[in-house]
């Protein structure tokens, strides 16, 4: 049982502890003469408590080295983040409050202490678009408040639509919970206006000060200004300053840069936590400023649930380094074309034309548009009504282009109203044959949704279109979207204003053609990640092709550049130890230009890789290139069977040869081509790599086999040089669309099986699951410093399998036959093992980037940018700063 005197004096020493360090109370409970037994047991509740936080797995985590830590968590008696906590607990459940609540005390732990005479640190907490940073920081704005923080500045994006919601959240979740406790120096109407007497403003203890504001030159300059008038009172008012969307006007911007510096360098007391979803250009910028702002104290990576539909989840990814590539997501079924010969109706071919352009209504953005309807009537028919729905139709940045999308829209609105009220036949075998089709390739079931009849959709579908509204929501239009006047229907089209960390409520429908290849851009516009209770099957996204295979990228990026985060928090302890490398496109910016200036080109090692052909060229042109890639294989199998051991244990239609020679690999790979796309694939990169470490002994020799399958009467084969023969095997591409099934490179996605890198190991005795972790341990044991070079003969129709689907034959879903020149094509892979002794591995210069630390410790060895004149447009009017 607890000694109640040492509760009661734990409780005072936590209080205590909000007004001073802990070393410094520490040294007045000894000038109390408190026996030294009662102060060793605080201590250690202190060091349990820090300790805890400090080993939460979720987030993960980078700090400072030698800060003492100091926050041990929420308590009984703080006013804000329990009345907070209360409002996540009826809205989003105990399960999401209580992960809202760990992962806000990582980050609160991360601060510095509010007594600290002088402090001005910065952090960067990475999220998930559109996945509940407003709710982190929420909770961290509550949780410094109760501990002694007393001004909280929330730099909330370049648009009033945002800072209008911000606010509005912010005095919904903290505000009106606690009113005594705070006072508000902006409101939802109104931006940062200085308020008279900053110095009798700041000097009162009693109350909390927010202020949520654009990144608005003219803003930003009254608040520079207003607090420079209260210097003496800033130096006892802790400050946080949350950036929202951190990487947007922030960084290498020529007005809003400067002024955000100027407002930290006058509050004497200030930690800056920077948050985004895209932190590419905040882990470019340069370390060295210490004015600037590279997370040089703390970087956080927030966790996302189990639902969260992100990049990963609806466009797939390519596998990372010791993946099993079928064990990779593929994306949800919810990626739909448009057709490129549909864009020039959708957009103008130059901002020249943006004037007098007038979009049409093609089949694309017409299906787009009767799927919301359809997908809004299958909410309300399962008890939906009282929510949100929405489509977001994105086109370009020039307003002029939002404006002209409404006639046509209105006109369609109008056109189905009409046909459902008379009861169209071939409208309503239009909607019906949309709905069976969609229905079918999503099924409501795998989310535990409840199916719904077309009858029943058809149902509500008339009330569903009739209230929908149509808006154009930018900068200068009057009509905005407007969430909090009840449940509304609603197509928006837009551009700049719906792009950064704006909520579209109940996202159903994404239409999306505009124009962009810079990672942190194109990720930020894509409002449809998020979470969707209920309606999970119903979302889809219309975009062209290339803008999908981007989204593809960026999520292998993302899912990178997250593990990164992952593995310097067993390997480091501060984000000036190693930058964060950020994976490059041979077609795409990691961010505009002016925020990457201190960037550099970073290495990265093939050890322990698997590369493979996944991407190969399908038109009747192209079986010149299969044709050379054939004699590249025949050639270098010759070689294998001349110089190598054949090792006859392997099964049939199966080969093997141990111990080939080096120059004769080099030589294959020189010869074989891989498709560009292969990024990873680059013979220079695979030569040089290999080369560097076989100036230690390392990759001498090889091992080379063939993955085929045993002949049997009607199979395709291939022969051997040894005479032996082998049965092709079958490797369908990828069909996310129609326009996939006949696309002149087809993307078969995986080329190895789970087990064939074990072609050259002894699995006897080997017990449990094996994946590629293990198979790579397996090697370093088995075959140390040996390489693998694996060949797969191909059916070049590869025809997609049947299987039996509740006793009817089905071809399986999302697949389409290959459709190859020729009848035989050939697939590599190469598998590096990992070098046989820790830190011995070698790098090769690869495509990544990261921050330049290298002077840190000196010993240390149409193309659319971020369009700065928009925000300057935006942003410099006094009109725009004073609504």
């Amino acid at each position: 049982m607890e000694d109640p005197r040492i509760e009661a004096a734990w409780n005072r020493f936590q209080k205590r502890l909000d007004a001073a360090l802990p070393h410094e109370v520490t040294q007045e409970l000894r000038d109390l003469f408190v026996p030294d037994s009662v102060i060793e047991e605080l201590l250690r509740r202190h060091d349990v408590e820090t300790t805890r936080i400090a080993s939460l797995r979720e987030p993960l985590a980078l700090g400072r080295e030698n800060v003492l830590p100091w926050y041990t968590g929420p308590r009984v008696e703080d006013k804000n983040w329990p009345a907070f906590e209360s409002i996540l607990r009826r809205g989003l459940g105990a399960d999401s409050a209580h992960k809202i609540d760990e992962a806000s005390t990582r980050v609160v732990a991360m601060l510095d202490h509010p007594a600290t005479p002088t402090f001005r640190s910065r952090g960067l907490v990475v999220g998930h678009v559109q996945s509940g940073k407003t709710s982190n920081f929420t909770g961290v704005v509550c949780k410094a408040a109760d501990r002694g923080y007393r001004m909280f500045i929330v730099l909330s994006g370049i648009h009033n639509a945002l800072r209008r919601q911000t606010q509005a959240r912010l005095i919904r979740d903290v505000v009106n919970p606690n009113p005594p406790l705070w006072h508000q120096i902006t409101s939802p109407e109104r931006d940062f206006v200085p308020p008279p007497n900053a110095q009798s403003f700041l000097a009162s203890r009693d109350q909390r000060i927010l202020l949520v504001v654009k990144k608005n030159a003219v803003v930003l300059r009254k608040l520079r200004d207003w607090l420079e008038q209260a210097q003496d009172q800033l130096g006892n008012c802790p400050t946080l300053i949350i950036d929202d969307e951190a990487d947007q006007a922030t960084l290498a911007t020529r007005k809003i840069n400067p002024l955000i510096r100027d407002v930290i360098t006058r509050l004497p007391k200030v930690c800056y936590v920077g948050y985004t979803a895209t932190p590419f250009a905040n882990l470019l910028s340069d370390p060295l400023d210490h004015d600037d702002f590279y997370p040089r104290d703390f970087i956080l990576s927030l966790p996302r649930g189990k639902e969260y539909q992100g990049p990963e989840t609806l466009f797939g990814r390519h596998p990372l380094d010791w993946e099993d590539p079928s064990e990779v997501p593929g994306g949800l079924d919810m990626i739909r074309e448009i057709s490129d010969d549909e864009l020039d109706d959708l957009r103008p071919k130059k901002q020249s034309g943006a004037a007098g352009f007038e979009p049409l209504v093609t089949e694309s953005l017409r299906r787009a548009v009767l799927w919301f309807w359809l997908a809004t009537a299958a909410r309300h028919v399962r008890g939906q009504q009282d929510q949100h729905s929405s489509m977001l139709v994105h086109a370009h940045s020039d307003t002029r282009v939002h404006d002209s999308y409404e006639a046509p829209l209105v006109e369609l609105q109008d056109e189905v109203i009409s046909g459902l009220a008379r009861d169209d036949h071939s409208l309503t075998e239009e909607l019906r044959t949309l709905w069976q089709d969609e229905s079918s390739r999503v099924d409501a079931a795998e989310f535990s949704n409840p199916r719904a009849s077309f009858g029943a959709v058809l149902e509500h579908l008339g009330n569903a279109v009739e209230t929908t509204k149509i808006v154009m929501d930018h900068y200068r239009s009057t009509d905005r979207l407007d969430y909090d006047s009840g449940p509304v229907n609603v197509i928006a089209v837009g551009g700049n204003t719906l792009s950064r960390g704006l909520t579209l409520e109940g996202l159903v429908v994404s239409f999306f053609v505009r124009s962009s290849n810079v990672y942190d851009t194109l990720l930020q516009m894509g409002r449809w990640f998020g979470y969707r209770p209920g309606y999970e099957d119903l979302p889809r996204i219309f975009m062209p092709d290339e803008t999908r295979e981007w989204f593809i990228h960026l999520a292998t990026v993302e899912e990178e550049m997250r593990r990164e985060i992952d593995r310097y928090l067993v390997e480091h302890k501060s984000p000036l130890d190693l930058a964060v490398r950020i994976r490059c496109h041979p077609k795409m910016r990691v961010t505009a230009p002016s925020k990457a200036g201190a960037a550099v080109r970073t290495a990265a090692s093939y050890g322990g890789q698997l590369v493979e052909t996944r991407y190969f060229p399908c038109r009747p042109s192209d079986d010149g290139w299969h044709a050379g890639n054939t004699d590249a294989v025949q050639g270098f199998l010759s070689a294998s069977a001349a110089t190598g051991r054949p090792d006859r244990r392997v099964k049939p239609g199966r080969a093997l040869w141990r111990e080939v020679p080096l120059d004769k690999v080099l030589d294959f790979i020189a010869s074989y081509r891989f498709h560009p796309k292969s990024v990873d694939a680059s013979a220079e990169l695979m030569t040089k790599y290999i080369r560097q470490r076989n100036t230690s002994g390392a990759l001498a020799y090889w091992n080379v086999g063939v993955i085929g399958n045993e002949v049997s009467d009607d199979s395709k084969t291939v022969s051997l040089p040894d005479g032996a023969v082998v049965a092709t095997v079958t490797r369908t591409r990828l069909a996310a669309t129609p326009k996939d099934e006949t696309a002149p490179v087809a993307n078969i996605k995986t080329l190895t099986g789970s087990r064939d890198e074990a072609l050259d190991l002894d699995l006897a005795g080997v017990e449990g699951s094996v994946n590629r972790t293990r198979l790579q341990e397996l090697r370093v044991g088995q075959q140390p410093e040996k390489g693998l070079i694996l060949l797969y003969p191909i059916d070049a129709k590869s025809e997609v399998p049947v299987r039996n689907s509740h006793g009817a034959q089905q071809a399986v879903r999302g697949r389409a036959p290959l459709n190859a020149p020729g009848d035989v094509i050939w697939g590599v892979a190469v598998v590096f093992p990992r070098p046989s002794k820790a830190g011995s591995d070698l790098a090769v210069e690869y495509d990544y980037v990261a921050a330049d630390l290298r002077q840190v410790f000196p010993s240390a060895g149409e193309d659319e940018s971020e369009d700065l004149s928009v925000l300057d447009q935006d942003l410099d009017s006094d009109a725009e700063a004073s609504r």
